[in-house]
């Protein structure tokens, strides 16, 4: 490839990340105004949660509609201007359920909301938000939720980082050069991970709508470049759960953490499916091991099995996570430490968790996909 057609390329493909970045705070024409940002919620038949924010964004640069890319690059300055809303009202509406919760100091908000009216048979629901007494009529937004259908038989429960995408999910820089400028062939997927989880979603029945639930340490700032970076590697869709809340506070940039985030997630969806079993994946770079082996003390006979990718590269390591496997051994389940996608994929086949025929397709991407 040419150096001249190469820029091209990279020009093209930084300026569809920058319009996804510009994204959320595009739909007001440069005009500015209060917003509600609503992600994907989950539910049950009975209840729902679902997270947002509210926040106001400056107006300015409404007569650049024709001009894409200055468009684009003022909304992204709009979007970095945009300050949060403390305790504002938001009403959220689904059928005959109602209910009004608060912004909190950040402006992110919480549903927790029980269902009168059980949700259909079918995965995504719309939902309504407004804010109450705004000062703004276009303050308001559709919200979606995923519920598992009846025929659904376990759930998963997935890390992103170092688990599906290679180290840099937290940094986003290298996310976006990962997912516009290299593009959706880049190495910045695991290889046989999309047809894994594919498989998993589908079920040993081929057909089972099984959900899947994604958990990461990055920013909710680049929640819609998540969103696109696993529909251009067809990782099928689900609620992404962030672990932790970012943001600037005086004496330091570093984000805010709290303890036990991913730890709490799990609870809390485990609490909500309390019939359904569940697989939990991660890495061996962080605590998967020790948080997903609490989480099988907690919930005996809920944990099919435990995947973790082995990306630690350290003897000790590997000593400490095979005595969590006998431990997990012993409590009913297993811990695998795989080296690869495949041998996840030959153990799920083992486990009637995905069929065999699904083992071919893993290996032909998983092939496909390491040798790119």
């Amino acid at each position: 490839m040419s150096l001249r057609r190469r820029y091209r390329q990279y020009v093209r493909s930084l300026r569809k990340g920058l319009h996804i970045l510009a994204a959320p705070v595009k739909g007001d024409n440069g005009r500015g105004g209060l917003f509600i940002q609503a992600y994907r919620g989950f539910g049950s038949q009975s209840r729902l949660f679902l997270m947002g924010r509210v926040f106001h964004q400056p107006g300015f640069g409404a007569r650049l509609r024709e001009d894409m890319l200055r468009r684009d690059l003022i909304d992204l300055l709009r979007r970095l201007l945009r300050k949060p809303i403390v305790d504002a009202q938001v009403r959220v509406r689904y059928k005959d359920a109602d209910t009004i919760v608060r912004t909190d100091r950040h402006g992110f908000f919480r549903v927790h909301m029980d269902l009168s009216t059980m949700p259909s048979d079918v995965i995504w629901h719309s939902m309504e938000l407004s804010l109450v007494n705004p000062r703004d009529e276009r303050a308001t937004t559709t919200g979606e939720f995923f519920t598992p259908t009846s025929r659904a038989r376990y759930g998963v429960i997935s890390d992103i980082d170092d688990t599906v995408v290679y180290t840099g999910v937290a940094n986003t820089m290298k996310m976006m050069w990962r997912l516009f400028a290299q593009g959706a062939e880049s190495r910045a997927v695991f290889p046989g991970v999309s047809a894994l989880y594919q498989a998993f979603y589908n079920g040993d029945s081929g057909a089972q709508g099984n959900p899947l639930f994604y958990v990461s340490r990055a920013p909710w700032s680049i929640y819609q470049v998540l969103v696109e970076f696993f529909r251009m590697h067809r990782i099928p869709n689900g609620p992404i759960l962030i672990l932790r809340e970012w943001g600037m506070k005086r004496g330091s940039l570093m984000p805010r953490r709290a303890k036990d985030h991913k730890l709490d997630a799990i609870r809390q969806i485990l609490a909500l499916y309390k019939d359904m079993p569940f697989i939990l994946i991660g890495d061996s770079g962080q605590r998967d091991p020790e948080v997903y082996t609490r989480v099988l003390q907690e919930h005996p006979g809920r944990i099919l099995g435990i995947y973790i990718r082995d990306v630690s590269n350290d003897s000790r390591r590997e000593e400490a996570i095979a005595e969590l496997a006998r431990e997990v051994k012993d409590a009913g389940s297993d811990l695998m430490l795989a080296s690869d996608t495949m041998g996840m994929a030959r153990h799920a086949v083992e486990q009637a968790l995905i069929p065999a025929s699904a083992l071919d397709e893993v290996r032909r991407t998983h092939d496909r996909e390491d040798d790119d």
